[in-house]
């Protein structure tokens, strides 16, 4: 896919930070970073990681093999209130009956400068305690004492995990970085692959490194005859090659959210290791998740994802009556996404594992959205439609760019048809066939076919979903607006629409409305196909302004576009690295019409407009005329593409730079 393609490019394109070796340890803290102020290169930073360093180990257990141990030790300094969110600490860890991780925290100290003495708070039992995310996963949250504008904080964790895997590490987060190491290290029985994302990267350095397994064995032996049993021991050594590896950072600024970023994470500087290949002595190389074939394949056999979606007997007969009469693939798959949607609800969690089962999620009509959406593609199965799942990653988890088991938390359907694949999420209660909840747009998923092939799915929108606003006002001698307005909302805007009205009172939506857009007085609201969500949903209202006009020196001064506006441009950086992602092409557009007072007369207009960006990325076009004491004006602000490659920011700034000079210009009235 182009779009995952240009990524890769970002990603590859790196350079790196020199790095010099500096020691750190617990307990060390120094006057000079207590009495420090503000960050010498970033002033603006709440807080900061002066050093974070940890390592990953697979050492040998003579009862379970080899385990991985990680350890994480961590100093951070509070320079603002904003910071004090960072003396809140989480580390997750496997929890599920089949794999569980052992953790715990050790040397936490907050310390403060009390009367030009160092002043340490130790972290008591209190406050440290679990907290369970779901079945497979729990997280021990710690919450430092005595925090103060100022104060540093350090705590060190100690994960064991039964099994090989190396954890994820950031180099870079929302706050300064000074210095990061990360070690890992890797016998040579285990072959894992490093994969760095981000725009700058650590210095990396491999030793090799020899060491040795001592096998401890006793064998008892009876001898013939009256003679006593003897106990003999033997020890076996086994000599291999660890291969360690040092990542580290230095200096690394601060991820600062940018306007339209989907998820600051996958531009962060960070490395992940996938384990490859196991090659033991005297056994076969075993290979995974070396490709998405592979990775897809070991997921649909799950036991919790393949087996459930091949069930039955639990749906069939309310299937049938559904079915009853429909005879077009569009009723069939519309009658079944509706059937789930309205039956089952969501509890909140994703994966793409069945947490209650699909049989007991219908039975009492909750569950994951495994649970959901595999009943859902069985449901659109049985009733002859070629449907198959498909593996997400939502926007909070990160794009699934390498291959590997953990990069999907999600699955929605796919029904393929002569005209392409119709998309279905049936957790959300306004998402309807190819409008997916805005969590699942997150440039590709993977598709799973029964007999274990799979496709990439795009699954950023290309349709345009559109906004039309009819706006007719009055305009007073005095300034006063009084008007009435149409909106009516298509596709990804229709069901955001009806999300933010969705269990809000009426008076209650209203107010929001009312201050949102200068304080108007709204009265005669109504709204049109709010539940018949197949259709565009209409909002209809009169509205009284006070503040929508100004008068300086006789003359009046008004935005034809009033609280419809685009006043600021979102796009501020001089530079940006990441994509901009608009989550969905859109179109803007506004018909409006003014009525002058009387006893004025237009002595100033905006004049016509059209910007357009290159290879049909967008368009603005304005468009004014007047006719004795009415005026009419259409506006439309397009954009075509979903995502729009970081290579193409300076031309949208600019573009947005002439949208917003055009839509903030006002008429000039004078009296006549």
């Amino acid at each position: 896919m182009k779009i995952i393609n240009l990524f890769i490019l970002f990603v590859i394109s790196l350079f790196t930070h020199k790095a010099i070796s500096q020691e750190f340890k617990l307990g060390k803290v120094s006057v000079a970073e207590l009495e420090e102020k503000v960050h010498p290169k970033d002033s603006s930073a709440s807080a900061a990681i002066l050093y974070k360093k940890g390592l990953s180990r697979l050492e040998y257990d003579m009862n379970e093999g080899f385990v991985t141990i990680t350890e994480v030790e961590t100093r951070i300094k509070i320079y603002k209130k904003e910071g004090y969110d960072w003396a809140n600490q989480e580390v997750w860890y496997y929890s599920s009956s089949n794999t569980k991780e052992k953790v715990s925290i050790s040397d936490a100290v907050t310390y403060n400068l009390v009367n030009g003495k160092i002043e340490k708070t130790k972290l008591k039992s209190d406050g440290v305690f679990d907290e369970v995310l779901n079945k497979y996963r729990s997280q021990k949250k710690l919450t430092m004492p005595n925090v103060k504008e100022g104060s540093v904080i350090e705590f060190k964790y100690f994960i064991r995990t039964p099994f090989e895997m190396i954890r994820e590490w950031d180099f870079q987060t929302s706050i300064p970085v000074n210095y990061s190491e990360f070690s890992t290290y890797i016998p040579e029985y285990y072959i894992f692959s490093p994969r760095q994302k981000g725009y700058i990267f650590p210095k990396a350095v491999t030793t090799k490194n020899n060491k040795s397994i001592v096998f401890n064995s006793k064998e008892r032996s009876v001898p013939t005859g009256l003679g006593a049993v003897k106990t003999e021991y033997s020890s076996e050594k086994v000599d291999y090659v660890e291969l360690k590896t040092t990542y580290t950072a230095v200096d690394f600024p601060a991820m600062k959210e940018e306007a339209f970023v989907n998820n600051i994470e996958n531009y962060t500087s960070s490395i992940a290791h996938e384990l490859a290949v196991t090659k033991f002595p005297n056994k076969p190389i075993k290979e995974f998740s070396t490709d998405w074939n592979s990775v897809v394949k070991t997921i649909y056999e799950y036991e919790d994802f393949g087996p459930e979606l091949n069930k039955t007997g639990y749906f069939e007969d309310d299937i049938k009556k559904l079915l009853a009469g429909l005879n077009t693939p569009e009723e069939k798959i519309w009658a079944i996404l509706n059937h789930v949607k309205t039956t089952v609800k969501w509890n909140g969690y994703p994966g793409y594992g069945c947490d209650s089962g699909v049989k007991k999620a219908y039975k009492e009509k909750t569950g994951n959205i495994a649970d959901i959406n595999l009943m859902l593609t069985a449901m659109l199965r049985y009733s002859g439609l070629t449907a198959n799942p498909v593996l997400v990653s939502t926007r909070s988890n990160g794009i699934a760019l390498f291959p590997n088991r953990t990069a999907f938390n999600y699955v929605i359907a796919a029904v393929e048809t002569p005209n392409g694949y119709i998309l279905l999420d049936a957790s959300e209660k306004f998402s309807t066939p190819n409008i997916l909840p805005l969590r699942v747009l997150n440039w590709s998923g993977r598709l799973i076919r029964k007999n274990g092939t799979s496709e990439e799915i795009n699954l950023m929108p290309e349709k345009t979903s559109n906004n039309n606003v009819f706006l007719t006002f009055n305009i007073e001698a005095d300034g006063k607006v009084t008007g009435k307005t149409r909106r009516q909302s298509q596709d990804y805007n229709a069901m955001i629409t009806r999300d933010n009205i969705f269990n809000v009172k009426e008076e209650e939506y209203l107010e929001k409305l009312e201050n949102r857009n200068n304080k108007i007085e709204i009265s005669e609201y109504s709204k049109t196909n709010e539940k018949d969500i197949l259709l565009p949903i209409i909002e209809t209202y009169s509205f009284t302004g006070n503040n929508l006009c100004e008068l300086i020196g006789g003359k009046i001064y008004v935005n034809p576009m009033l609280f419809f506006t685009n006043e600021k441009n979102p796009f501020k950086q001089e530079v940006r690295e990441y994509p901009v992602d608009f989550s969905y092409p859109f179109a803007d557009k506004y018909n409006i019409t003014i009525k002058i007072p009387d006893g004025f007369a237009v002595e100033t207009l905006p004049a016509p407009a059209l910007v357009t960006m290159e290879n049909n990325l967008g368009s603005f076009k304005y468009n004014i005329a007047a006719n004795e004491n009415t005026l009419q004006i259409s506006v439309m602000h397009q954009i075509n593409q979903a995502i729009v490659s970081a290579e193409s920011y300076d031309m949208l700034k600019e573009y947005y730079k002439g949208m917003i000079a055009k839509e903030t210009e006002k008429i000039v009235l004078k009296r006549i």
